[in-house]
């Protein structure tokens, strides 16, 4: 009976000293295991799907950039039409000008010379007023010549006083004295023939010279009024190139903006395909490393089942035994008790993990005091309104980053905007959870690696589109693209 009652409790021994490890081994704890492996397939699968709409949308996206850069081109070809039509035109309105000036210039000199000819017709007129009194005077000498000549006789007068000499001597002076006023008179009558044919060619000269002057300069003045006529049609086309030329430039500088916010709008999408692909990665990474607890999980559970069996056998052997040597005894057993260990044996569960102590699931990420809260706000940099997805800390550069719970690093590196950043996939109490910590100075994880709550992943800085050194930390309940205020799950 000693020996039997020291079987027992070998057996029953065996059973409590289990270790630590294999007695949390249960199939609640593989359920649980198996429920977040599924877990995190569905979340991959989602992420496939998400991953594949932004595919489309990327797609679309380039299309839209393929059409605005065909129509930047078209624009472009008619801005450049547009500016040789210009070109061309201020160059007819420089040639215009020039013949204007020139036609000024020509206009200015025939007033110059009808001036002259005018000055000259006034000059004439003072000529002939003179050669008028002088034909009068001669005129009325004339006259006089010509009633003595009639009242003596004429030329029988003349015969006279040089037929009436005394002498040859003074028939010679008589005949001289009547030649030289015969010849003053023929003198007379030839100058004032002379006189007269002057003023008249005179006149008529420089009132023809006028005429042609002021004929000439009609002409010129209607070049000028054409030429001033083609120049303002020059300058009514320019005018109205210089407005297409304006919208057109209006319009290509839409096109380049929409160009410009399609370029940034193809590379979020290119950004998120990557964040969500490296979040995929951390995803199986999870899913892996779950699987793996699984098996060894199982590992000790069949250890355990093994180890119960043994036991249960053990403890069987002993019974059969204790039950052989009663039908071999003729005595009457012993009424000594058995050392059979009491019921209220220590069970070998670990209690269960307490809740929180704080108000939420994740710990600071880095030491410093609130500087900006989540939610719509005027953003200092792009001067807009816009969604403010996380929470800033007032942090010096270089204040050490801690990962806020223990997860699987999604991204480690530069993301646009957020400068040098981490984020970290996490599985917490059968729910997903992504962090984000950015602005940061360095990074000390890489992707793809685990880590634990608390442990160091990096020093805060001042990165990216920031205004002085803090951390932005986000909080996506769910995955990445859902962010919701951080301090509801700080504690």
């Amino acid at each position: 009976m000693k020996k039997l009652a020291t079987v027992i409790l070998i057996a029953v021994l065996i059973l409590v000293s289990l270790p630590a490890g294999i007695g949390k081994v249960s199939a609640e704890t593989i359920g649980d295991l198996n429920k977040e492996i599924n877990e995190l397939e569905q979340e991959k699968s989602k992420l496939d799907q998400e991953k594949n709409q932004l595919e489309g949308t990327k797609k679309e996206t380039e299309s839209k950039l393929g059409e605005n850069e065909e129509q930047q081109g078209s624009v472009k070809q008619e801005i450049n039409t547009i500016d040789d039509e210009l070109s061309n035109t201020q160059s007819k309105i420089s040639t215009k000008e020039n013949e204007i000036t020139e036609t000024n210039t020509e206009i200015e000199e025939l007033n110059n010379k009808i001036n002259e000819l005018s000055d000259r017709i006034e000059e004439l007129k003072e000529e002939i007023e003179i050669l008028q009194e002088r034909i009068i005077k001669r005129d009325a000498l004339l006259k006089e010549r010509l009633r003595a000549i009639q009242q003596s006789g004429g030329e029988m007068k003349y015969m006279g006083v040089i037929l009436g000499a005394n002498s040859f001597g003074d028939f010679i002076s008589r005949t001289s004295a009547v030649n030289t006023i015969m010849d003053q008179d023929k003198d007379i009558m030839e100058a004032q023939a002379a006189d007269k044919k002057a003023l008249e060619g005179s006149k008529k000269e420089v009132e023809a010279n006028k005429e042609e002057v002021e004929t000439k300069k009609v002409a010129v003045e209607d070049k000028k009024k054409s030429l001033e006529s083609q120049k303002q049609d020059l300058v009514a086309l320019k005018s109205q190139l210089d407005k297409q030329l304006a919208e057109k430039e209006t319009l290509m500088a839409s096109l380049e903006e929409e160009h410009g916010e399609l370029e940034e709008h193809k590379m979020s999408v290119e950004e998120e395909q990557q964040l969500i692909s490296a979040e995929q990665k951390a995803k199986e990474k999870a899913i892996a490393m779950a699987a793996s607890k699984k098996g060894e999980l199982e590992q000790l559970a069949k250890e355990e089942e093994a180890r119960k069996a043994e036991a249960a056998r053990k403890a069987e052997e002993a019974r059969k035994a204790e039950e052989a040597n009663k039908s071999k005894s003729s005595s009457t057993p012993s009424s000594s008790s058995s050392s059979t260990p009491s019921s209220s044996t220590k069970s070998n569960s670990s209690p269960a993990p307490s809740s929180s102590s704080g108000s939420g699931i994740f710990i600071m990420p880095a030491a410093g005091s609130i500087s900006s809260h989540y939610g719509m706000r005027h953003h200092p940099i792009h001067n807009y309104n816009k969604l403010h997805a996380g929470t800033d800390f007032a942090t010096p550069t270089g204040t050490t980053l801690v990962a806020a719970a223990d997860g699987v690093v999604s991204t480690a590196g530069w993301v646009s905007g957020y400068g040098n950043t981490i984020m970290i996939s996490h599985y917490i109490n059968g729910k997903s959870y992504t962090t984000l910590s950015a602005h940061l100075s360095s990074i000390s994880v890489s992707v793809g690696q685990a880590v634990s709550q608390g442990q160091a992943i990096g020093k805060t800085g001042n990165s990216g589109d920031s205004t002085g050194p803090h951390l932005h930390f986000e909080v996506h309940p769910g995955g990445y693209k859902n962010p919701a205020n951080p301090m509801n799950y700080l504690k």
